[in-house]
């Protein structure tokens, strides 16, 4: 009976300290709210993004502490208890550099962008590709357009581009643009193709990464339930959500795809290895065996 009891104010207590923490993230000089605000639990695997609104919805233990990172602005770390959340705008000094206008009379198409890449359900992990520049890549140095395949659940769902810098251990690291970029996919599989001229990017000479952030808004979210026959015989029915839009993938041989969760913490992509290779009759999956995941994409590069 003792035990009984201890188990029952265990779970009472933990009722108590996790629950659903609700908030609105803000500007704190301007007041006005912060949308698409990578949150998450820390040193944990929990995490959300604010809506448009900047509001947000996250369960986390009322104890722990939950760190809230956006472009533009100071990332912070915050008891969870406190229900709205200011933070501070970042100001640049920036080096003397020289604005150089793009000739845009010429363009090459650099990645591994296919459009029968199949949707992989990832859940909610980001990835971002490697691209080292050639000698060709430097003389077209830049970024006009990015073209990839997303195929999704739902409609008007919103997945965020960002280019990255290449660290000293070649791992993604900071933000090379000063703005974010959001992109509004259609429901289905489809092509797309992103516009960059006028960020008058150049690419650096050591590297960057184009990465694909999921947004977990209620607006992406997909609920779906299938029903299946246990060992028994007996009728099953589960629950299930996914974070929409999904990528489509393509086999590469390269080493140059990497993966993070929701805390930012980016590692290289494992090679997707098939029990028995041989024994799948359908080739479009035998394909991948062997190779890494990339998603289906292009730059296109002028000068």
């Amino acid at each position: 009976m003792i035990d009984k009891r201890l188990i029952f104010i265990l779970l009472i207590i933990s009722q108590f300290t996790f629950s659903q923490i609700k908030g609105i993230v803000k500007d704190s000089i301007s007041g006005e709210p912060i949308p698409y605000v990578n949150i998450w639990v820390e040193n944990e695997n929990i995490g959300t993004t604010s809506e448009e609104d900047g509001t947000f919805t996250i369960n986390a233990n009322e104890e722990k502490k939950l760190v809230f990172s956006a472009l533009g602005y100071e990332e912070k770390e915050i008891i969870s208890k406190t229900k709205t959340i200011l933070l501070k705008p970042k100001f640049f000094q920036l080096n003397e550099i020289v604005i150089q206008q793009p000739k845009l009379a010429e363009e090459i198409e650099i990645g591994n962008y296919e459009t029968n890449g199949f949707r992989f359900g990832v859940g909610n992990i980001n990835s971002a590709v490697f691209f080292r520049p050639d000698k060709e890549m430097l003389a077209h140095p830049f970024l006009k357009k990015i073209k990839f395949m997303t195929k999704s659940k739902v409609d008007n769902a919103k997945i965020r581009i960002r280019i990255l810098s290449n660290n000293s251990n070649n791992s993604p690291d900071k933000s090379l643009l000063d703005e974010e970029i959001i992109i509004t996919v259609k429901k289905g599989k489809n092509k797309n193709l992103i516009d960059l001229r006028d960020f008058h990017f150049k690419i650096p000479k050591e590297g960057f990464f184009v990465s694909f952030e999921k947004l977990l808004i209620e607006s992406n979210k997909y609920f779906d339930e299938f029903t299946y026959k246990d060992n028994r015989g007996n009728k099953v029915t589960q629950k299930s959500m996914s974070i929409e839009p999904e990528l489509c993938y393509v086999p590469e041989e390269k080493d140059i795809v990497w993966q993070s969760s929701m805390n930012g913490k980016w590692i290289k992509a494992s090679k997707q290895i098939l029990d028995k290779p041989k024994s799948y009759e359908n080739l479009l999956m035998r394909k991948y065996h062997d190779k890494y995941l990339m998603p289906s994409m292009k730059i296109i590069l002028t000068n």
